[in-house]
C-alpha cells in the first residue's frame, strides 16, 4: 500500500511537561491528540489564553490518551472558539474528564468572584463539550475519515489512560502517541501495554532522567514518616493529585491500617473533587488488576478505613485545624498552587514536627517546586511562610514511568522505529532521554520545540 505524508506540529507539551497539544494534518483529515492546560509557571495563565495557533473549526477529530488536566483543560475552550468535531477516548476516561472539566470551572468562577478574571469557559462549554464525545473501549479498531483507523491500548498511568495506535486501514506503518505511560506495577491498575511495531513514536518524557523508588521502597517509606510524624505529635500533609494518587494512597493506607502497621490517628481526604473521583474509580473495578478485584470481590472497601473522614464542605475543611495533631491530611492541589492543601500549608510548614510530603511531579513555577527545591520560605495567598516542617519527595508514588521503564517502552519497537519524538518533559529529562535512545538503540530521536512540524509517511 502506498503511504500517504501528514504534517506534525507540536503545539504544546513540546519542552514542557503540561499543555499537551499534537495536531496531525493529512489532504482530507485534521486529527488533534489532547488539548491540555499549561500549569506551573507564571506566564501559563497568559498561554492558556492565548488563541490556538491553528483554526479549531477546522479540527475534524480530537483524540484524549487520558484525563489529566495538562490534556484536556483547553478542550472546552477549543470547542468555544468553534470546535465541533469528534472527540474520542476511552469510557473511563470521558467520565473523569467531565468531573475534571467542571471543577475547572468552578476554580474560574471563583476566581472571576475573588479577583475579577475572566473565565476561560463556562459550564455550557463543557456541556457541548461532552456532547461531541464519543466512547470506544481498549483494543476496539475505529475507522477515521481520510483512510485512518485507530485503537486504545492501555497505558496504566490513570483509570481510563490509553497509548493511541494509528494507522492507515491496510496500511502497516504506525504511529503512536504514548499519553502519559503507567508507573508499572501500579497499585490499583493494570500493567501499561507494550507497542512492538511502532514507526514514529510521540513519547512522555517527566521522568526520563530519573529512577523511581520500588514499590516495597515507597511503602516502606511511607509507613516511617507516617510513624515518625505521628510520633513527634505533628501533622502530615500530602498534596495530592485527585485522580490516581489519591486513589493509591488511600489504598496503601488502608492495608497500613488493616495490618496493623501504622498507629490510628485520624485521616481526612480534605478535596470534593478527589471524593468524586474516588466514586467514580469504585464504580469501574473492572479497570483494575485481577488482584485488586479479588480483595474487592472478598468484600474489602479499598478506599475506607476506621478514622478516615471525607471533608467535602469548606465549613468541614476548615473544622479540620480544630482536631489536635497528631493527624494526616490529604487535599488538592497536587503541586499546592491552590486548592485546601494551603490553607493546611499555612498551618502547618512552620511547624518542625509536621511533615510535608511530596508524591508527585512538582512543574516549574509552582509552589511544590519551590519547596521541593529547597526554600526557605513560600508566599501563601499573600502570606510568607517559612518552613519548618520536613520536606520528604517520594518518586515511586508517581503515575509516571522512570528513565528505564520509558526506555524500556520504546525498545520494544526498536526494529521498526524510524523516528521518536520525546515531548511532554523538561528540556534536561528528554534530552536525556533522547540521548540513551539513540546510543542503545540506535532509533533516531529528537525533542522537539513549540510550534516545530515534521512530515512522516503512514
Amino acid at each position: 500500500m502506498n503511504s500517504k505524508t501528514f504534517k506534525l506540529t507540536f503545539h504544546g507539551g513540546a519542552g514542557s511537561v503540561t499543555g499537551a497539544n499534537f495536531l496531525l494534518e493529512g489532504e482530507d483529515v485534521k486529527i488533534l491528540v489532547d488539548c491540555g492546560l499549561f500549569q506551573g509557571g507564571e506566564f501559563d495563565e497568559e498561554k492558556n489564553r492565548e488563541p490556538f495557533a491553528y483554526t479549531p473549526k477546522s479540527i475534524d477529530i480530537l483524540m484524549v490518551t487520558h484525563a489529566h488536566t495538562d490534556h484536556i483543560g483547553r478542550i472546552p475552550k477549543l470547542v468555544k472558539e468553534g470546535f465541533e468535531g469528534i472527540i474520542y477516548s476511552t469510557p473511563g476516561t470521558k467520565e473523569l474528564s467531565e468531573a475534571m472539566l467542571q471543577d475547572s470551572v468552578g476554580v474560574f468562577e471563583s476566581d472571576k468572584r475573588q479577583h475579577g478574571t475572566k473565565p476561560l469557559y463556562g459550564r455550557e462549554d463543557v456541556d457541548r463539550t461532552m456532547s461531541l464525545w464519543k466512547t470506544v473501549p481498549y483494543h476496539t479498531t475505529t475507522s477515521l475519515q481520510g483512510g485512518l483507523q485507530f485503537n486504545f491500548k492501555d497505558a496504566g498511568h490513570i483509570l481510563g489512560s490509553s497509548i493511541i495506535e494509528l494507522t492507515q486501514k491496510g496500511g502497516n506503518r504506525k504511529i503512536v502517541f504514548s499519553g502519559d505511560l503507567g508507573n508499572s506495577p501500579s497499585a490499583l491498575l493494570r500493567d501499561t501495554e507494550f507497542i512492538d511495531d511502532a514507526t514514529y513514536m510521540i513519547m512522555e518524557s517527566v521522568y526520563g532522567d530519573r529512577k523511581h523508588e520500588s514499590v516495597a521502597e515507597r511503602t516502606a517509606i511511607l509507613e516511617d514518616i507516617i510513624e515518625n510524624t505521628i510520633n513527634k505529635g505533628g501533622a502530615l500533609l500530602i498534596p495530592a493529585f485527585s485522580i490516581e494518587r489519591t486513589q493509591t494512597l488511600l489504598y496503601e493506607i488502608n492495608n497500613l491500617v488493616e495490618n496493623g502497621r501504622i498507629p490510628k490517628v485520624p485521616v481526612f481526604l480534605d478535596s470534593p473533587l478527589a471524593i468524586k473521583i474516588t466514586a467514580i474509580y469504585k464504580k469501574r473495578i473492572k479497570n483494575f488488576k485481577n488482584e485488586v478485584q479479588e480483595e474487592i470481590q472478598s468484600g474489602d472497601d479499598i478506599f475506607d478505613f476506621p478514622n478516615l473522614k471525607l471533608t467535602k464542605t469548606a465549613d468541614e475543611s476548615r473544622k479540620i485545624e480544630q482536631i489536635p495533631n497528631p493527624k494526616i491530611i490529604i487535599a488538592g492541589s497536587g503541586m499546592s498552587s491552590g486548592g485546601r492543601i494551603q490553607f493546611h500549608e499555612k498551618k502547618h510548614l512552620s511547624d518542625p514536627k509536621s511533615t510535608l510530603l511530596l508524591v508527585g511531579y512538582q512543574s516549574v513555577g509552582s509552589i511544590g517546586r519551590r519547596i521541593q527545591d529547597g526554600a526557605k520560605e513560600v508566599t501563601i495567598k499573600n502570606e510568607v511562610i517559612p518552613i519548618r516542617a520536613k520536606i520528604v519527595n517520594i518518586s515511586g508514588y508517581s503515575a509516571h514511568r522512570d528513565t528505564d521503564g520509558l526506555f524500556d517502552f520504546v525498545s520494544h519497537s526498536s526494529r521498526t522505529l524510524e523516528q521518536v519524538f520525546v515531548a511532554m518533559g523538561e528540556e534536561k529529562s528528554a534530552l536525556h532521554m533522547v540521548q540513551r535512545i539513540r546510543d542503545y538503540l540506535s532509533v533516531q530521536a529528537i525533542s522537539p520545540k513549540q510550534g516545530q512540524q515534521f512530515d512522516i509517511a503512514l
